[in-house]
C-alpha cells in the first residue's frame, strides 16, 4: 500500500507530495499515474512495454515506480517535510541514509 510523505522544494518553497511503497494505481492503470504526474516519458514507455509483455512489466513496476519518483524529485532539490516518524519511515522505505 503507498504512503504518500509532503516534500517542499529547497529554494522555491514548492510543496509536493511523494509516495512510497506498492502502487495500486500503477498496477491497474501501467503508465498512466506517471503521465498524470508530469513524468510523460516514463509512462509512455510503460504503456508500451506493458502492452507488449501482457501486463508483466505493469506488476513489476507497481513494485518499483513510487520510489522512483520519490527519489527523483529529491534529486531534483526537493526536502522532506513532514512529521520526523513519517520522514523515517519513507526514509527506510526510499533507502536512503540518515
Amino acid at each position: 500500500m503507498a504512503q504518500n510523505i509532503r516534500l517542499r522544494h529547497a529554494q522555491s518553497g514548492v510543496i509536493t507530495t511523494g509516495f512510497y511503497g506498492f502502487s495500486w494505481t500503477t498496477l491497474f492503470f501501467s503508465g498512466f499515474p506517471a503521465i498524470f504526474r508530469g513524468d510523460l516519458i516514463t509512462g509512455v514507455i510503460v504503456l508500451i512495454l506493458s502492452a507488449s509483455s501482457f501486463w508483466l512489466v505493469a506488476i513489476i513496476w507497481a513494485f518499483l515506480y513510487n520510489r522512483v519518483y520519490t527519489t527523483r524529485l529529491l534529486e531534483r532539490g526537493y526536502v522532506f517535510d513532514d512529521d520526523p516518524e513519517k520522514v523515517r519511515e519513507a526514509k527506510r522505505a526510499l533507502r536512503i541514509q540518515e
